[in-house]
């Protein structure tokens, strides 16, 4: 089942039922994680929804015109919220509702279509067959995406893989100290060079320990200098040279890491880092501190790239694989609890 018919469910009076599936589905922890990493974004839409409806009088121009203010004022991104509010209208006529509660629904129920419709990447990591997985993360300075890459190893580990992570940021000495540090306290191996020295010969040796040690994977952290795009460029595509020559099908996925606390201004770095090199996935920090969370709609709309991972608290075990379906739901849930009430 879908979250398009979990939330039709939820909205004819089974939110219970929606919410003990979704426990059973990703354990109850999952579940409570989401709950409370989303509160903050989930307040501010369900606060934004409760305000345009309470002024409810009439389907016309201007409510339509709200309607895309409380989009754009919940992060939701210009494009989708002119996408969603024409679908919305379309729907609106096609089914001639004009009940509070019936315009509601139809506003949850075109969000979640029209989401569904652009979720075709997969959150699971591509893994290579013939050598270790390698990742390269990319991102700003600043983002939390060394702490990331820190993270992500964690999770890895713990589900059994042998993991070594580099520290290919060999501009900032405290990201090579921040990584060994995440290294000595996940019992980690972390590959490191000189500062300043080539951040491709460090990635050079991190992929020969990777082979003749037999990791399952290996996380290389990257310097995050977006103002000069060409030198970013050069080194990303020297490093990926390095790696396919020495690794069996190459890089297997770049992370960009993104902080989620920024809204919009994330969308913008997606949309340059993706120029400079192709991105496969995002992580989208420090959800848990911000009401901006609807960025993560406007990234799924804007770009063909999936949201791999979300940070919903400063834990390692916080770091949480992007659940759409959870995600959705929390978001939402609020507005359908007081439709119901």
């Amino acid at each position: 089942m879908g979250i398009f018919d979990r939330i039709k469910r939820a909205f004819t009076g089974e939110d219970q039922v929606v919410k003990e599936e979704l426990k059973e589905k990703d354990t109850e922890i999952v579940f409570d994680k989401y709950d409370k990493g989303m509160e903050k974004t989930r307040k501010n839409f369900s606060e934004r929804i409760a305000d345009l409806f309470t002024s409810f009088r009439e389907i016309d121009e201007d409510f339509y015109e709200d309607l895309e203010e409380a989009f754009i004022g919940a992060d939701v991104g210009f494009n989708m919220t002119i996408a969603l509010t024409d679908a919305i209208r379309d729907a609106i006529e096609e089914e001639n509702v004009n009940r509070p509660e019936d315009v509601k629904r139809v506003v949850l129920e075109q969000m979640v279509s029209i989401y569904e419709k652009n979720e075709t990447g997969s959150v699971a990591i591509k893994e290579n067959p013939d050598g270790p997985t390698v990742i390269l993360f990319v991102g700003v300075n600043g983002v939390g995406k060394t702490t990331s890459v820190g993270k992500i190893g964690y999770n890895l580990k713990q589900e059994g893989k042998k993991v070594i992570m580099t520290a290919g940021d060999t501009f900032r000495a405290g990201a090579i100290e921040q990584l060994n540090v995440w290294g000595e306290r996940l019992d980690i191996p972390v590959v490191t060079g000189k500062a300043n020295s080539d951040p491709a010969s460090v990635v050079f040796d991190a992929v020969k320990q990777a082979n003749e040690e037999n990791y399952d994977y290996l996380l290389v952290d990257t310097a995050g200098r977006l103002q000069t795009k060409a030198n970013l460029m050069e080194e990303l595509a020297k490093m990926k040279r390095i790696i396919e020559r020495e690794n069996p099908n190459g890089v297997q996925e770049v992370f960009l890491v993104l902080d989620a606390t920024t809204g919009q201004n994330a969308l913008i770095q997606a949309k340059q880092f993706n120029e400079a090199t192709e991105i496969t996935g995002l992580v989208l920090t420090k959800l848990d501190g911000t009401a901006k969370g609807g960025v993560v709609l406007s990234i799924r709309y804007d770009l063909d790239i999936p949201v791999k991972y979300i940070g919903l608290g400063e834990q390692a075990t916080d770091l949480q694989q992007f659940d759409p379906e959870q995600y959705m739901y929390n978001l939402v849930r609020d507005v359908i609890e007081d439709k119901q009430a």
